[in-house]
């Protein structure tokens, strides 16, 4: 077996344990918050930000959401950080932006943050905040005992096939999971601009 076919194993075994139920709970909860005229946040750290950018400008032209990602401003972020530090840096973006009981927070991680273990404690207290005030939060996360998964008004888990490949498969399936999202048919406002060319 060669380190790719056993990679892409894995990731089918993976896939077939993700709970659909989970999915369209995140997708009920990101309906609900369209009908409200509520605005979704993405956050996320390293290839969790990557996703936030992306998602945030696909829930916009797909779904017809508005939507932000919290680390796109590299010089607010910046600014921030420098300032009051990384921790605080998500969530005091996310009070500049007026978050509130009609809003959702989507939030990607691997592990979810661990607030006794200082692990993505700027997400943690963006997700702090988010229930402060209010607002839903889902999210998809590769561990089950973190903040996200605890907290979260409904969550995606990506199951674990190897300790070694955690982060690698999460993020990777994460990707595959909120494209599933946003095109689900409770949420897709607008067809694709490839699906409506003809072959």
């Amino acid at each position: 077996m060669t380190f790719a076919r056993t990679f892409l194993d894995d990731t089918i075994a993976i896939l077939e344990q993700v709970a659909h139920d989970d999915v369209e709970a995140v997708v009920d909860v990101i309906r609900t918050t369209r009908d409200a005229g509520g605005r979704m946040f993405f956050c996320g750290s390293g290839g969790g930000a990557g996703h936030a950018s992306h998602a945030a400008c696909d829930f916009r032209k797909l779904a017809n959401v508005e939507a932000y990602s919290v680390s796109d401003n590299v010089s607010e972020l910046t600014a921030r950080v420098n300032d009051e530090g990384w921790d605080s840096s998500y969530a005091e973006w996310l009070r500049a932006s007026r978050i509130g009981a009609s809003d959702c927070l989507f939030v990607f991680s691997v592990g979810g943050g661990d607030a006794d273990r200082g692990v993505s404690a700027n997400l943690v207290n963006a997700i702090t905040l988010a229930e402060q005030v209010g607002a839903t939060i889902v999210g998809v996360v590769g561990r089950d005992g973190g903040t996200l998964r605890q907290r979260a008004s409904a969550s995606v888990l990506i199951p674990t096939a190897t300790a070694d490949s955690v982060t690698a498969q999460t993020e990777g399936l994460q990707a595959v999971i909120w494209h599933l999202i946003v095109s689900h048919p409770k949420l897709c406002a607008s067809t694709p601009r490839w699906e409506s060319l003809s072959p």
